[in-house]
């Protein structure tokens, strides 16, 4: 099993920078990619960002150039850098990670993720 516990949202107004953390315990030998996603008020949960752990990242083109997805390895943590924030970026977000290693293109969906932390609510204020 893997618990996976994020932090690092708040309210904040627009144009400014967060990170988000996740930080995963358990059996984190066995995780094989982590990734982002979000769901706002209303709407479907999507995807942010993902990175496999040999290899290979996928980013949402809604945010590439904004966001971008790193890790620390010996933290067992998973960082989602937010820069230049907008109101349609409020949702809550969620940590996702799997055993597999998915290909790339799979990298965005959400049923290829079995684990997931109960999420951190970002609100951005324009």
């Amino acid at each position: 099993q893997v618990q996976l516990v994020e932090s690092g949202g708040g309210s904040v107004q627009a144009g400014v920078s967060m990170r988000l953390s996740c930080v995963a315990s358990g059996r984190t030998a066995s995780i094989n990619v982590m990734g982002w996603f979000r769901q706002a008020p209303g709407k479907e949960r999507e995807f942010v960002a993902a990175m496999r752990r040999s290899s290979g990242t996928s980013v949402a083109d809604s945010v590439r150039g904004r966001f971008a997805i790193s890790r620390d390895v010996v933290k067992n943590t998973l960082y989602l850098e937010m820069n230049s924030v907008k109101p349609e970026d409020t949702a809550v977000y969620y940590c996702a990670a799997d055993n597999r290693r998915p290909i790339l293109s799979a990298m965005s969906l959400a049923d290829r993720y079995e684990y997931w932390g109960q999420g951190t609510q970002v609100t951005v204020s324009s």
